[in-house]
């Protein structure tokens, strides 16, 4: 019995298990055996090894697929050996019929290993080496087989009887036959009647018991797969009809379908295998990955009823709480959270399933109460709480000291930094002790931005010195974002020239990701407490149904399949998701550094690889977020047609509520549409969106609330509302000097000097865009001040024709920049103003080079008719008409008068036809 409970609890076979060692028959087959592999090529027998060995390293999965998942998975992979490989498995799971049809097959099975009394060999024969991972799996299933007793020999063939049948009964193929061949084991009583189910579990039952009784506690577990099966047979699992295209909304039906179904169908003994707590850890584990990749998708409902099933069979594993504080997360429930977070805190104190729990810590009468602070403090920061959260984390810290617990203390620095990196704070006390930094105990004061740099520095630091391998990535990541972000000021300064060059550093930003790459190329275990390879045995058989190539944007994502190629693109890694996250990031943030400065180029491919490469690990905010750079980029140099196209794709593809970056994109899209078509009403129908999106209900987002007035005071400059623009501005950027978002300031201070312009005051206006260009000038915005540039151009000419050489010299200079990197609006402003100082000036003659004002007036027609921007483009074809009109070119002049009078009624009875658009519900 010592035996069975060995192999139970350990290693048991079942028919999965029998039908991998079958398929491992054909790959390598007896002498005698004959197989088709003859007349396939070299290559479809290595796509069967790939398989088998994915299939072999999921062994230890806590769910296991059924046969109709074998099946379905050997079509993808079996090329035009598919049906050869189903039927050989499928007559030959049918075949076998008593418990000495099982010890021939497993005696059968010792003949594929290879080693010194393997005997004479044939020259094509293959064998496997008992030590790779093919020949170690075979030897445990024949161990694990050989100490059953009869009783357990005939329980599994029993298993396997229902294991076939099932499937094979629904089946066009062999249905017949197999039915045949269980009818002489359905007429045997004495199988299935065996009480040996009871005697196992009792023996079990009683060793566990004897065992809470002298240790008080369990140090490995075993868990009945019986519970998990058909707990969740009522849970109505929501469907997602009009998502054929949808990769996150199939991931989350079909495991929720798995949930419901899997579970209960996989194991049709009642519980004859066990789990594990290795299995349940990675259970739980790769849970909490698929948790935070699906976001709101994750079904709620079904994973809380496997949790109520885990934390009845098994009360000791306190990370079910954990877990279930996750789930409500997702779905932003605060009350469902925090009482849960509480709960896993007060049953386990904090001690189980966090890997930053130093090994062979004690743990003092309160427990880890300051990892209970930080999550609480993480929980804040998700729901848009960010005084609460800086208040928690700040206990955190002082708590973190108090314990000497270096490696949380460590973590929540990182969290504050990227609290105050997030959000805005005008100013905060208390966060930063003497023990930080020298300048506080001289009771020198340091703002929000340099606190913020020694939060950074002390986190890093602190992290390099414990091998935080990870921590020590993501804070790169944060210092590049830092610099990116904020400008190099000295904490101390002497004098009037102490603090000389006030600009940002790219170079610092390239040295962060590089090091934030190469050391997560080099990730190592983070003195985890923790097997990790327990969550890996859930993922290896993840890339199986991925096509083999990426179809970012497209409609149609099975386009490029192609049933012979070999789904294994890429092997399968042990690589965990929280390293490819970070890898991914920094792609991302490497995008968002392109767009600051101005490379187009850089920005798009940059996303592009993300999106091709990292979407599957990823979380679906950043997942999203890469798809919004992308989409943005086809609105700013193709145009809104094939933005809108793309955005109806990502929005299948993210199914999320609330704060959708999908959703604010739409509305920003809108937004710029109906300004440049003139439909007011609907633009600031969109602005009142996005004001939705900022309200103080589920936490300001200071970012959100920039962004809809910006596009507040736009939409009222658009309605000539000058006064009122102007005002709506000077509070915003009022607002970003507060919380120093100085990048928006740029861009605030350039739409003052917009206001200012197309009201007739230039030379009001001259200074804010002096301004704006030397906000440009110290973050290296390099886009925006070419844009600076062309508006300082055209504030001179506006002061009249004797200005206009040196608008001319101005514009000039910023070319390569907008002729390089400019969108579709920034280009045709620039040729509209080229063509214009040209004609401004007295020494230019119209007749002798007519080409020079036509040509770049032709272009700017041609790209704002892609955005349909109506009041630009009509200016456009009004320069045209004069210019031909002083050529004598009459036919031309009249067609370009009927383009500049269809604009005009475009622009003066604008089609409010699509406010449904914004129909978000």
């Amino acid at each position: 019995m010592v035996g069975i409970f060995k192999s139970l609890g350990g290693f048991a076979v079942t028919p999965h298990k029998v039908s991998v060692c079958i398929l491992l028959q054909i790959f390598a087959p007896q002498a005698k055996t004959s197989v088709p592999f003859s007349f396939s090529s070299v290559a479809q027998h290595n796509r069967l090894g790939l398989f088998l060995l994915a299939l072999t390293k999921s062994c230890d999965d806590i769910l296991e697929p059924k046969l109709e998942e074998l099946i379905n998975q050997l079509r993808e992979v079996g090329g035009l050996l598919d049906h050869w490989l189903i039927d050989h498995l499928t007559s030959r799971l049918s075949s076998l019929a008593s418990p000495d049809d099982l010890f021939n097959f497993f005696n059968e099975m010792r003949g594929i290993l290879g080693g010194s009394d393997s005997g004479v060999m044939e020259d094509d024969q293959i064998v496997l080496d008992p030590n790779s991972n093919l020949g170690m799996f075979l030897r445990r299933c024949v161990l694990a087989f050989n100490v059953l007793s009869f009783e357990g020999v005939c329980h599994l063939l029993t298993n396997i009887g229902m294991y076939s049948k099932e499937t094979l009964s629904s089946c066009s193929y062999g249905a017949s036959e197999v039915d045949d061949t269980r009818n002489d084991l359905e007429t045997l009583p004495e199988y299935e009647n065996m009480d040996l189910e009871n005697l196992v579990f009792e023996k079990v039952n009683e060793e566990i018991e004897a065992k809470k009784r002298s240790t008080q506690g369990i140090s490995f577990h075993f868990h009945m797969s019986e519970a998990l099966s058909g707990l969740v047979e009522d849970v109505d699992v929501p469907s997602f009809p009009k998502c054929k295209t949808s990769n996150k909304a199939k991931e989350a039906f079909s495991y929720s379908h798995n949930l419901c179904n899997t579970s209960r169908d996989m194991d049709p003994s009642g519980g004859a295998f066990l789990r594990t707590n290795w299995q349940m850890q990675g259970y739980l584990d790769a849970q909490a990955e698929t948790i935070e990749k699906l976001g709101s998708l994750f079904s709620l409902n079904a994973f809380e009823m496997v949790l109520k099933q885990l934390q009845k069979m098994a009360p000791e594993l306190h990370r079910v709480h954990f877990l279930r504080y996750l789930n409500t997360l997702s779905h932003d429930d605060y009350f469902s959270a925090l009482e849960n977070v509480h709960r896993y805190f007060d049953y386990s104190a904090g001690t189980e399933g966090f890997d930053f729990v130093p090994p062979g810590s004690g743990c003092n009468s309160f427990g880890r109460y300051e990892i209970a602070l930080l999550c609480l403090g993480m929980m804040h920061v998700h729901f848009g709480h960010p005084k609460q959260a800086l208040e928690v984390l700040t206990e955190a810290v002082h708590v973190s000291q108090q314990q000497s617990n270096d490696t949380c203390l460590t973590y929540t620095l990182a969290a504050i930094g990227n609290l105050l990196s997030e959000s805005g704070f005008s100013r905060t006390s208390g966060i930063l002790g003497s023990s930080y930094s020298p300048l506080m105990s001289m009771g020198i004061s340091l703002s929000v931005q340099q606190q913020l740099f020694v939060l950074l520095t002390e986190s890093l630091r602190r992290a390099e010195s414990l091998k935080l391998k990870r921590l020590v990535a993501s804070n790169h990541l944060a210092m590049a974002k830092f610099h990116l972000m904020h400008v190099q000021r000295p904490l101390l300064s002497f004098g009037p020239r102490a603090s000389s060059k006030l600009r940002t550093s790219p170079i610092s930003v390239c040295k962060e990701l590089r090091l934030s790459n190469h050391l997560i190329c080099q990730y190592g275990t983070e003195s985890s407490t923790k097997t990790t390879d327990g969550s890996f045995s859930t993922t290896w058989l993840k890339n199986l149904q991925k096509p083999a190539g990426s179809h970012v944007l497209s409609r149609d994502p099975e386009s490029g399949n192609n049933s012979s190629e070999l789904p294994f693109f890429a092997q399968p890694t042990s690589i965990p998701g929280s390293v490819l996250q970070l890898l991914g990031s920094s792609y991302l943030l490497r995008a968002s550094a392109a767009e600051l400065y101005g490379s187009a180029p850089l920005a798009r491919i940059n996303a592009l690889l993300y999106a091709t490469c990292f979407a599957d690990a990823s979380s679906s905010s950043d997942a999203s977020l890469a798809y919004v750079k992308l989409i943005q980029h086809l609105a700013i140099f193709k145009g809104y047609k094939e933005a809108f196209s793309a955005l109806k794709v990502a929005e299948e593809k993210f199914l999320s509520l609330s704060k959708s970056r999908i959703l604010l994109l739409k509305l920003q899209l809108v937004h710029e549409h109906a300004l440049h078509r003139g439909c007011l009403k609907l633009a600031q129908q969109a602005c009142n969106e996005i004001g939705v999106l900022a309200s103080s209900v589920t936490g300001v987002d200071l970012d959100l609330k920039t962004e809809a007035s910006f596009r507040h005071a736009r939409t009222l400059l658009a309605a000539n509302q000058f006064s009122e623009a102007a005002r709506v501005a000077h509070s915003l950027f009022c607002l970003c000097y507060k919380y120093n978002l100085q990048v928006q300031n740029a861009s605030v201070l350039l739409l003052l000097a917009e206001i200012h312009k197309k009201s007739g005051n230039a030379v009001v206006g001259l200074p804010y865009a002096l301004a704006s260009l030397s906000f440009c000038q110290s973050f290296n915005l390099d886009l925006l001040k070419a844009s600076a540039t062309l508006t300082i151009a055209e504030l001179w000419l506006s002061l009249g024709p004797s200005h206009s050489k040196r608008a001319l010299n101005l514009l000039h200079g910023a070319f390569p920049m907008i002729l390089g990197h400019g969108g579709l609006e920034l280009r045709a402003r620039a040729f509209i103003v080229e063509a214009k100082c040209y004609l401004c000036s007295p020494s230019f003659s119209v007749s002798k080079d007519p080409e020079v004002v036509l040509d770049p007036l032709k272009q700017a027609s041609e790209e704002l008719q892609l955005l349909e921007y109506h009041e630009m483009a009509a200016e456009a074809f009004y320069l045209m008409a004069m210019v031909f009109d002083k050529l004598g070119r009459l036919d031309e002049r009249e067609e370009a008068a009927d383009s500049f009078k269809k604009h005009i009624m475009a622009l003066e009875n604008p089609e409010e036809t699509d406010s449904s658009l914004l129909n978000v519900s």
